[in-house]
Formats: structure tokens, sequence, C-alpha cells
């Protein structure tokens, strides 16, 4: 029963306080929440140890769902090794998000509303990476898109908040097409979309091709990359990415959930959880690769040029997806597993950490406007600088690093280990995005924390530290950013990695990128330390020493740096392409084919001829009684001209 526990404790705490907050309470909403979350965070830790440790899996049949002809699909709970390692870091996560919300939220008006939400997205991503079949895999990924539409427009008053949940529902549905086309595309190939149906017929596919429209193409391949656009948009890939920015419109606890350990890690949950399918894919898997190394740069790069605090975080969170993606495309499925466990635990911290900051400056989120507060609130920034050291990956190989140094090194040495053109692009774009991480991370602590104070002094006065209740939260994630990556590698990336993941991933025998990654020369595994050093103390110069020269180097680059800090004008291209034209062609139907033809000539033209009708007639109706006796006069000499005409 505690498989069912793990993933149903959410939403019944999510039904709870959603159907009956206004009776209960706002404290008593928050308990019931928080206890859900925190019961399924101590289940996750026994299951970790019982399935991945222990080996022993489930894969549980709830009920049967559907059956149509031969089509079958039952409603169940698988839980293996990757299963394992999600339910703790999704469960993990929430559960320090749900508790620290109890602090931030603490004077909305609706509570009870917000922990639902919270609840309820914690339970659509745990149906997602629980299911043993693609449609319920569905069904909890279209669930994760509804419960963040929810979330980020929480503060629905705010015409940006509306934009921002519009924009991430319309994006992740294009995608969405994409995943759907693809699971439908698994059927008609494999004849099932149960893992377990799936799997074994995989290798015999891989030559099998389709014809469409007169054109042959490769079947195993073309449906890999149908269901990579679905993970393209959940994971804020290149080109599906535009809504990640937007959603920091929600409150910092959602940016917190969305962007460490649910929904942003759905895609490459799912590609990992494809493997069997994707090893035989290969033109599939370096698009994969190709696409995430590209997100790397793209993203950090932008990183640079932003000031609000979230959105830093937000574009830093964008670029390590792209490190695990680049790691799916070149087969070192565990290592994107190992930085996404790591990068949850980090990255929750720096949002947590940001929300205490905005708290502290009375809602400032612009980092021009802070500085000189780190003395005020000395935890929020010991904290920050814990994160900040976990998201450059500093550490030294041998000794001992921060979480990301492990799982960030063990992708780049794998894709420099496969080599080949695709492995050599992505560890050197994935370099240069190391360096980039590792600037924008101290900008953003100089920046926010150090120099002169910048806000006014009404502000300044009243700079504090966040009440416990939002700090205790953040120790756990804290103490995961500092110990994970050093006591977790064995299982990911060490010599216990085959017995740990038997059966969860699969890669072909003949090549397995991370037992490479051993062997390359040792200045390679020193290279994303001694790129990450340098961007730190470039920052320090440039923030600190010499505070002139971010402005020299902006006016020098001119259109180049204009290009970057409008996000390569992304927004600007997709309005122009695709929601203009739109919006004039909804005006077009709204007024020339509802309003004039369909209500004009129908409803609303019947009507209409009814009305003037009636108003002529209504003339008659004059109240003289000789106007009504010349009426019948007239009628009456009608009536005898019309029968003496009929003779």
């Amino acid at each position: 029963m505690l498989d069912i526990a793990v993933v149903f404790l959410p939403l019944l705490g999510a039904i709870i306080a959603g159907l009956f907050g206004r009776i209960i309470g706002d404290r008593a909403s928050q308990i019931v929440t928080c206890a859900g979350v925190l019961t399924a965070a101590a289940i996750s830790i026994y299951l970790f140890n019982d399935v991945a440790l222990n080996g022993n899996a489930t894969d549980r049949v709830l009920l049967d769902w559907i059956q149509s002809g031969t089509f079958s699909v039952n409603w169940g709970i698988k839980i293996d090794t990757l299963t394992a390692v999600m339910l703790v870091v999704v469960n993990g996560v929430s559960s320090m998000v749900h508790v620290y919300s109890v602090g931030y939220m603490s004077h909305d008006k609706s509570i009870p509303r917000f922990m639902a939400y919270l609840s309820l997205f914690t339970f659509f991503m745990l149906m997602l990476i629980t299911s043993p079949n693609l449609l319920q895999m569905f069904f909890g990924w279209e669930g994760v898109g509804l419960a963040s539409y929810l979330l980020i427009n929480f503060w629905y008053e705010k015409p940006s908040a509306n934009n921002a949940s519009i924009k991430a529902f319309l994006v992740n549905r294009v995608a969405d097409v994409g995943f759907a086309l693809g699971i439908f595309g698994v059927f008609m190939l494999f004849g099932s979309v149960t893992y377990s149906e799936m799997f074994p017929k995989a290798a015999d596919l891989a030559t099998m091709d389709w014809i469409l429209f007169g054109h042959t193409f490769p079947a195993l391949t073309s449906v890999c990359l149908l269901l990579f656009i679905g993970a393209m948009g959940k994971s804020a890939q290149l080109g599906l990415h535009t809504w990640l920015p937007d959603a920091m419109e929600g409150p910092t606890p959602v940016s917190a959930l969305i962007h460490a350990a649910t929904m942003v890690t759905a895609g490459v949950f799912m590609v990992a959880r494809l493997s069997p399918v994707f090893e035989y894919a290969p033109n599939a898997l370096h698009v994969v690769a190709i696409v995430g190394a590209l997100t790397c740069i793209t993203a950090a790069s932008i990183g640079l040029t932003q000031f609000d605090i979230k959105r830093v975080i937000a574009y830093s969170t964008m670029s390590q997806l792209g490190y695990m993606f680049f790691a799916l495309g070149v087969s070192a499925y565990s290592a994107a597993i190992f930085h996404l466990m790591t990068h949850a635990f980090f990255k929750a911290l720096l949002f947590l950490g940001a929300g205490s900051v905005i708290h502290a400056m009375s809602g400032e989120q612009d980092m021009r406007k802070m500085g000189g507060i780190w003395r005020k609130i000395p935890i929020t920034y010991a904290l920050m600088w814990i994160g900040s050291l976990a998201l450059a990956g500093i550490g030294i190989d041998g000794l001992f690093g921060f979480a990301g140094f492990y799982s960030k090194d063990l992708i780049l040495e794998s894709a420099i280990a496969t080599g080949g053109t695709i492995g050599t692009f992505c560890y050197v774009l994935g370099l240069i995005a190391a360096f980039m991480t590792a600037f924008y991370s101290w900008r953003l602590i100089i920046l926010t924390f150090h120099g002169k104070p910048r806000a006014d002094h009404h502000t300044m006065e009243h700079v504090h530290e966040s009440p416990w209740i939002m700090l205790a939260p953040l120790m756990p994630l804290a103490l995961g950013a500092i110990f994970a990556g050093w006591y977790a590698f064995d299982w990911f990336g060490g010599e216990g990695r085959a017995e740990f993941w038997k059966d969860a991933i699969f890669h072909l025998p003949s090549h397995d990128p991370i037992a490479l990654a051993e062997r390359v020369p040792e200045y390679e595994k020193w290279l994303p330390l001694g790129v990450a050093l340098p961007g730190i103390i470039l920052a320090y110069i440039f923030y600190v020493l010499k505070p002139t020269w971010p402005g020299k180097v902006t006016m020098a680059l001119g259109g180049l740096y204009r290009l970057v800090y409008n996000k390569y004008y992304f927004d600007e291209l997709y309005n122009f392409l695709f929601v203009r034209p739109a919006r004039k062609l909804g005006e077009f139907l709204w007024h020339k084919g509802d309003d004039a033809t369909i209500d004009g000539l129908g409803p609303d033209g019947i009507a209409a001829l009814s009305l003037r009708i009636a108003q002529r007639v209504s003339a008659v109706e004059s109240g003289y009684i000789y106007h009504y006796a010349f009426a019948m006069v007239i009628g009456v000499a009608v009536f005898t001209t019309w029968f003496c005409l009929k003779g």
C-alpha cells in the first residue's frame, strides 16, 4: 500500500484544502497539505531503499482502464530505480516548498487555494513518473500543464500573470501535439503503449520504415523525434522555451517547484524512461544532443544580461536542462538523472533563497536596486553561496566538491569520451556555458548582497532576515547541494552503477559513455573547474574592482548585447509569425464571420427583421377611431374587389 500512498497522499491533501479550505481555514489547509507531502517524502526514502538499493521493484495494476479492440491499457503504478530516484526528488523538494510557503504566503488572501494547487501539481508529477504506460504518463503530463497554469496565474488580478500562464499553456500544447502523435506512432509501431510490451520489440523494429506522402521515413526515429518534441516543451528546450522565464510571474515557491523538481524535469525523465527505444534510434539521439547543447549555451548567455533575480535563476535552469539533454543524447542516461537530482537540490535552494531576498527587500526583484544587504540577512547570504557553488560545479577531483561538480563533470566527461562531432560539439559548448554559469552566479551574488545599497532608504530600513518557517526548509536543500553529489556518485557514475540501474535504463552494450569517461585524459577532468574559476574571478573584477567595466563592455558590444539582452528576439519573432496573424484571423472571423454572417443572417438578423416589421405595423396603431374606420372601409373595398374579380 505504500506505493499507492506515496502517489495519492498529495492528492488527498489537495482535495481537502481545495474543496473545504474555507470551512477548515488557512492553518488547517496548510497542515493537511504539508502533512500529506511530508509523509509522501518519508515513504519515498523508504521506497528508494527498498527498490533502488534492495532491488524490490514493483509494477502494480490498480484497475482496467481502456479496452478497445486490440488496444488495452491498465491504470497502475510502476516503481523501479528510475522512479524511486524521482520520487525522492519530487516529494523531497515539494515538501520543502510546501513548508516554505507557509511563511512566504502567510499574508495572502487565498492560502487554501494556493496550498491545494501545490499539492495537486505534486500529485500529477507523481502520476507521471509512476506510470507503467505512455497514456497514463500523458495524463500526468497534461495534469502538470494544467496545474502550472493555475499556479503561474495564481495572482490572476495581474495582467502579466494572465499572459504568462496562457503563454505557458499554449507553448506546451504545441509541444504536446508532437507528444500525442508520438504516442499514436508508438501504438502503430509496437501495437501497445505499455512499457513492458514495447521495450522488448525495439531492437526488431530499428530498421522498419514508414511511407508517408510518397516519402520513406525511419519509423523508430520518427516516433522518437515526435516524443522529443513533447519533451522540448515541458523542459523548455530551445525553440519551445519562451514560456519558462515568464513563469516567474507566479509566487516564488511556484518557481522553485516548477524549475527544480517537477515540470521542467518531466521531459528528461521521459527520454530516460524510453531509453530502450531511443537507443535504437541514433539519429534521434543526435538531435536530442544538439538541441540540448544549443539550449545550454543560449540560456547561459541570456543569463549574463538579466537583472531580475528570479529570471537569472530561471535561465540558469534552462541552461542546466540543456546539460541533461545532451547527456541523454550521448546515451549517458544515468549522468542526466544524476544532474537532475543534484540540480533539484541547489536550484530549489537558489529559488527559495531568492524568495527570502525578495521578502527582505519588500518585494523588489531588480538586482540593480539591491546591494549592501549581506550583513542584514547573513543566513540567506550563506545559503545563496552554497547554491551558487553547487550550480557553478566547484570542487576538486578526488577530494570533495559541491553537488553540481560531480554531476556536471560526469556529463562533460561522457560527452568528450563519446567522441565524434556530436560529443565534441556538446563538450565545447558545455565548457563555455560552465564559464558563463560561474560568471552570472557571482554577478548575482555581488549585485544582490555587496556594494553600496541601491534601494531607497525606507526599503533598507526594513531589510530583515526571513522567519525560520522559511529558512528551515532551506537547510535540507543546502545539505543536498553540498553532499548529494559526493554521496550518490557511485550509484550514478561509479562501480555500483550497473547494479543500481539494472532494468531501469538501457544503453547498447557497445556504447557506454560513462565507462569511457573514466579513461579521459586528466586535463579534461580539470577543464570544467578551470573555466568556472576564471568566471568567478571575472565577475569579481567587473562588479567589485572595476564597476564601470560592465557599462563599457555593454556599449562596446552594442547590437550583440541588445540581441542577447532581448533574448535573441524569440518572443518578437513568435509574435510576428504566430501571435499577430492568429489575432488578426480571430478578429476577422469574429467581426465578419460570427457577427456579420452567422449572427447577422441568423438569429440576430431574423430578430432585427421582426423588430423592423413590428415597428412599421405599430405605426398604424395611432389610437384614433376614424383611422381604424378608414382601415376597415379600405379592407372591405379590397375584399369586395377581390370577390368581383374572381367572378
